[in-house]
């Protein structure tokens, strides 16, 4: 592949990840939009005991961005901002500051993810990170898909959070 065409599939890559999480596209809601005028009150709210709610929706999310953005960089594990991994409970005793501030946290960690993502060369793109089995190019992929899964889902579980 071509040193142009790989820049240029840095750019498409880029897109993706900016369609997916919070710019216009032809798909419909992104993970930022599926979030938009959401409460804390509607983030809590489970569609049954052994379900995830918004809200761990939006934390997870968060989570695999920088997990993704840890192997880019190939930096040490570390500590995400949060205490464990994967899977976040919420809201326990937390309420709408505690909402706005893990909404902020998805932000500023989609943000960290995209600014890795625009430093890659476009050699880096095959290379498999230590602490992966797969190439940069198929975790950043891998993450779109991710985003854009967790937002179809927030859709659904709004819906079904609105009828009860």
């Amino acid at each position: 592949m071509s040193k142009v065409r790989l820049a240029k599939e840095i750019e498409l890559l880029l897109a993706a990840l900016d369609q997916a999480f919070d710019k216009k596209s032809w798909h419909g809601t992104n993970l930022r939009g599926s979030l938009r005028g959401v409460s804390h009150l509607e983030a809590s709210w489970r569609p049954a005991a052994d379900r995830h709610n918004i809200w761990e929706l939006a934390v997870h999310a968060a989570y695999w961005k920088y997990i993704v953005r840890r192997r880019l960089l190939g930096e040490p594990k570390s500590s995400f901002p949060e205490k464990g991994s994967n899977w976040f409970e919420r809201p326990g005793e937390r309420g709408e500051a505690d909402w706005k501030k893990d909404l902020r946290l998805l932000g500023e960690i989609h943000r960290g993810l995209r600014a890795a993502v625009a430093g890659l060369r476009s050699s880096d793109l095959a290379v498999i990170p230590e602490g992966s089995t797969i190439s940069n190019r198929d975790l950043i992929t891998g993450v779109i898909a991710h985003d854009l899964y967790h937002a179809g889902q927030i859709q659904l579980v709004k819906k079904l959070g609105a009828k009860r």
